[in-house]
């Protein structure tokens, strides 16, 4: 591993060379890839450098205790500074072992969530509606761009199902593991009893893909227009400006009706619609995520969950990792960070142990 922490580090001094050289910055598609690059190699380098600092601090302080004649009080301070450089270069070690992880090339992606309302009828379009609020709270509280691209609302302003795009930095990373069945369990407000109800919605979390990753040939979609509907008022119009597109080699289908232009909804529906064939293509390529996901959103059935969250009780439970908080309510207005640092620390520990079993 140190030597594979060398070469990554020459790689740096490399590239950062070949960043300073004039035609290279003349050559923005290379600049950019290089400067890319560059990022993605800093932290490793900076936490490697930190590393070789502290063992070599340790050994100087080694070499103090090895002196002869050396007074009690010196001797003292060099025994605590050896076992600290030893303490801190072995919390660095296992730092350095998480960064040489293989990075999923879509961390920095745009994401596409997809939310759908599953079992429960009113009460599940109502709670997707709650989760569309904590991601876009969450989304916020990061400074990331919203963008609704399409929604199906109910009479009592639930979603059977709403799509938006989430633009920022690291978004990808972020969300990525919120793929799955979302049980909540509450008092609905169409419940006159007050009986509590199990309700689920599935949500779906793609990489945007860009036309240069993944193009669509045109002869292979059927696209037809008709009148947006909904739950009335502004959500109805007399034109036929909403679209449905259908990718006649694999059946899938997208409809976009959240605009009154036919050019933004067809707009918005080609970018759902390459972001949902980009990520079938990826998991294709990897049988593994195949199965995880399949595993994660099935079919939206109450028992396929990943996550439950009970309002009388004021907790989120995440049953893939056993974490259970007592914070609905922050979590419910968007305050997710804890949450997914958790999720984060789990998987990349998933990957350490597989790692050091191949």
């Amino acid at each position: 591993m140190f030597d594979k922490l060398k070469s990554v580090e020459q790689r740096f001094e490399d590239v950062s060379e070949m960043l300073s050289d004039p035609s290279v910055v003349a050559d923005q598609e290379q600049f950019k890839k290089l400067m890319k690059e560059h990022k993605n190699l800093t932290p490793v380098v900076e936490k490697f450098r930190e590393y070789c600092t502290v063992k070599q601090n340790g050994e100087m302080a080694k070499e103090m205790l090895d002196e002869a004649g050396l007074d009690k009080e010196l001797k003292d301070l060099a025994e605590e500074e050896m076992l600290e450089c030893k303490q801190k270069s072995e919390e660095l070690w296992e730092e350095l072992k998480i960064l040489l992880l293989p990075k999923d090339p879509n961390d920095d992606k745009n994401v596409i969530v997809e939310i759908r309302g599953g079992a429960g009828g009113e009460e599940a379009a109502l709670f997707a509606g709650v989760l569309m609020r904590m991601y876009t709270m969450y989304a916020e509280s990061k400074r990331w761009k919203v963008e609704m691209l399409g929604a199906n609302e109910t009479e009592l302003g639930g979603y059977k199902e709403v799509s938006f795009m989430i633009e920022g930095e690291g978004a990808y990373s972020r969300l990525k593991y919120e793929s799955g069945v979302h049980r909540v369990q509450r008092v609905p407000e169409t419940e006159a009893q007050g009986r509590i109800q199990t309700s689920t919605a599935t949500v779906a979390v793609l990489p945007e893909a860009e036309e240069v990753e993944f193009e669509i040939n045109p002869a292979d979609l059927q696209i037809d227009t008709y009148r947006s509907g909904g739950a009335g008022g502004q959500h109805v119009n007399k034109t036929e400006s909403a679209i449905r597109i259908t990718h006649l080699p694999t059946g899938v289908v997208v409809e976009c009706q959240d605009e009154r232009s036919q050019h933004k909804n067809k707009e918005k529906a080609l970018k759902i619609l390459r972001s949902r064939l980009y990520d079938a293509m990826m998991q294709e390529q990897n049988d593994a995520i195949a199965s995880d996901r399949k595993a994660q959103v099935g079919t939206g059935d109450r028992s396929e969950r990943i996550r439950t969250y009970n309002y009388p009780q004021g907790r989120m439970t995440d049953h893939r990792i056993g974490l259970t908080l007592y914070k609905l309510d922050a979590i419910l207005n968007g305050d997710l960070d804890e949450l997914i640092d958790a999720i984060v620390t789990f998987y990349r520990a998933e990957m350490l142990k597989a790692d050091s079993e191949n």
